[in-house]
């Protein structure tokens, strides 16, 4: 299919001079009015699909977390005939399921100044003023109802002894709008949309598709008309036809091997989608999460994330002296430095991830880390047990410390957790518009697999709202309105671009098991995150760009010269699999890393060392960089177009970050 931009309806042809590397500019398709009033009124305008109608449709839903299980689920209900894929045995185990700490809504329960507005306001500018206004506050609308569709499901959030919901604090908010079910949230979230999935499947509404992967997406006429899958059990290929293709993978923080997510997720979907013609929005927004449990060995194969939820009643401190090798509780508070306290006086340990990530950083540079190696800093739970009690802590977090003490063999009851910031989630992703539609029509991207709603950093506990409210609440409305102008049923799976893109599915297939090679994908994999952490990881500067953008070249040169993946395509074959997710990641890498190159500003958790203040925070340049960066691929090896969307901040104006 041709990726001119002339085939989408989001991109306007009207070029702007001096732009080095595209010249379209984006149309987000935005409604008209003031921001409190645009959703609603976007929804009664939209176009509608009758009840009689809706059963000649067919969507194709890949991915089953969160955003995709309630999506899969609302199509159903209202409906539509619904294919579901997920990669995983069932689609409870979808990466949702890791996610602890809690979910966001403006409800306001505790009467402590909370609002719709303030949950807007909190997530620009904790986004760093990177992030799309209209679709942040539709965002903040939709929290209040996302509970009361969790509660009706029976998710048994944490309640207080009067039978009231009960809220705790995140990092980036000074108010406490957090719902929680213990460490558990994800898990308990993904069970209530798991549970509408069922019965969907039940009604024979939903065709599931479990253990099944995404190979590539099939564009006819410049529409997203199906997908080609692999069933990972029998290697067999197949495609599968659609009038709409909606995904919700996830993100692509495995780029980075080691990382927070699960082993299996991978950008494989998206990134196949991209080199169809969907553009890839703002890839080096990636989030770096303080509060992991550090690397312990080279040969790990992945990390652990401890809860933000956390930060709510641990301290975190280092020694004030650089090579302090005491135990913590030989240091007496006269020699420790509770340095988020000391520099944000009004945030505290509750200041956002990017922050905290980059403080820990900075004090384990200057020499006064703990535990192997110095990297990593304490996060002490002493003050929270002597004010509360063991039996609070134990009720707020104890499969939290459970886990810890599982992993490290050390006991956080008695001696602080050690934590230290590692790759968590990804604010980049395929670029949609107001309705979630990508620059291929027909082909909807939601939840951690858009770049939507969060900007340059991510706050915490927002990643499984936006899931559930793309999921829920916006996606159903938005599809209708894509397939009231659409034929159901127009194209088949004999069409020519289904065995087109079959063959070349099955080339490609071939050609990684042909290769024979001598070193495992897992060698390619790791060296390929090396890369990646060193110079596009916390902190990234032009040399370090470019040295990467040396690299990776290479790297991918040998892994299609050398690499060995045993076995054949027509059985289970998760060294196939592994291949196919890390060819993909290579190709990713380098855009990020020029991504990170070409936006010479520091925003959120792209941290430019060249580009911060005095006092080493984040130094924008909105006059240059006040955009959306949406990526057109060329094909590999080609350099890709670089088309951008402006932002235009009307209602949180623009100034430099304080969390002090």
């Amino acid at each position: 299919m041709s990726t001119d931009t002339q085939t989408s309806p989001a991109v306007d042809t009207a070029t702007r001079r001096g732009q080095p590397f595209g010249e379209s500019v984006l149309n987000a398709g935005i409604p008209e009015g003031s921001i409190t009033e645009k959703w609603d009124t976007h929804r009664f305008e939209m176009k509608l699909v009758n009840p009689a109608n809706k059963r000649k449709y067919t969507v194709i839903v890949v991915g089953t977390g969160l955003a995709g299980g309630a999506a899969a689920a609302s199509l159903a209900e209202l409906g539509y005939n619904v294919k579901s894929f997920c990669y995983q045995d069932s689609p409870r185990r979808a990466h949702s399921i890791a996610a602890q700490g809690g979910i966001n809504a403006a409800k306001n329960y505790r009467n402590d100044g909370d609002s719709i507005y303030r949950l807007f306001y909190d997530t620009v500018k904790g986004g760093d003023y990177r992030s799309r206004e209209a679709n942040v506050y539709r965002l903040a609308q939709i929290s209040v109802n996302i509970i009361d569709q969790c509660v009706a499901q029976g998710v048994p959030f944490a309640r207080e002894y009067s039978g009231y919901l009960d809220n705790r604090s995140f990092g980036g908010a000074q108010v406490s709008r957090t719902f929680y079910a213990r460490g558990q949230t994800g898990q308990q979230l993904l069970l209530g949309a798991y549970q509408a999935l069922c019965r969907q499947i039940e009604a024979g509404k939903v065709q599931m598709f479990p253990r099944t992967e995404m190979l590539d997406l099939v564009v006819i006429d410049g529409r997203a008309q199906g997908i080609v899958v692999r069933d990972m059990v029998t290697g067999k290929i197949e495609t599968h036809v659609a009038d709409a293709v909606v995904l919700a993978t996830g993100g692509y923080g495995n780029v980075f091997y080691l990382s927070t997510n699960a082993k299996g997720c991978n950008t494989t979907a998206i990134w196949r989608a991209h080199r169809k013609g969907a553009f890839f929005a703002n890839p080096c927004f990636t989030q770096i999460h303080p509060t992991c449990i550090p690397v312990h060995g080279d040969y790990q194969s992945k990390l652990t994330l401890m809860s933000e939820s956390l930060r709510n009643d641990g301290r975190i401190w280092v020694p004030k002296q650089k090579g302090d090798t005491r135990s913590p509780d030989q240091i007496p508070e006269a020699e420790r430095d509770y340095y988020l306290e000391r520099k944000y006086p009004s945030f505290g340990n509750l200041v956002p991830r990017d922050v905290a990530s980059r403080n820990a950083k900075e004090v384990c540079d200057e020499g006064r880390g703990v535990g192997p190696g110095g990297l990593g800093v304490y996060l002490d739970f002493a003050d929270s047990i002597k004010r509360l009690g063991v039996h609070v802590i134990r009720e707020r977090y104890g499969n939290l410390f459970d886990m810890y003490e599982r992993i490290t063999a050390e006991d956080p009851y008695e001696v602080p957790m050690r934590i230290y910031p590692a790759i968590h989630y990804t604010m980049g992703g395929l670029w949609v518009d107001y309705n979630l539609q990508s620059t291929i029509p027909g082909l909807f991207v939601i939840g951690e697999a858009n770049f939507s709603d969060h900007g340059a950093n991510r706050l915490g506990a927002s990643a499984l709202m936006q899931g559930l409210a793309d999921g829920y609440f916006v996606l159903p409305y938005t599809i209708g309105d894509y397939l009231a102008k659409v034929t159901p049923g127009k194209i088949s799976t004999s069409h020519a671009g289904f065995a087109e893109t079959l063959h070349e599915v099955n080339e490609r297939t071939q050609r990684l098991l042909n290769i024979n090679g001598k070193r495992t994908v897992d060698s390619f994999h790791r060296e390929l995150g090396q890369v990646m952490w060193d110079n596009c990881g916390m902190a990234r500067n032009e040399q370090g760009l470019r040295a990467a953008l040396a690299k990776i070249p290479e790297i991918r040169a040998e892994f299609w010269e050398n690499v060995r993946v045993p076995g054949d395509g027509n059985e289970l074959n998760q060294s196939l699999e592994k291949a196919g997710r890390v060819a993909d990641f290579m190709e990713l890498a380098e855009l990020m890393c020029l991504d990170a190159l070409h936006r010479t500003e520091s925003c959120g958790g792209h941290f430019r060392e060249e580009s911060q203040t005095p006092e080493g925070e984040a130094l924008r340049d909105d006059e240059h960089f006040s955009y959306v960066a949406a990526w057109q691929s060329t094909g590999v090896g080609n350099a890709p177009v670089l088309h951008r969307e402006s932002l235009n901040f009307e209602y949180v104006h623009l100034a430099q970050r304080s969390y002090k």
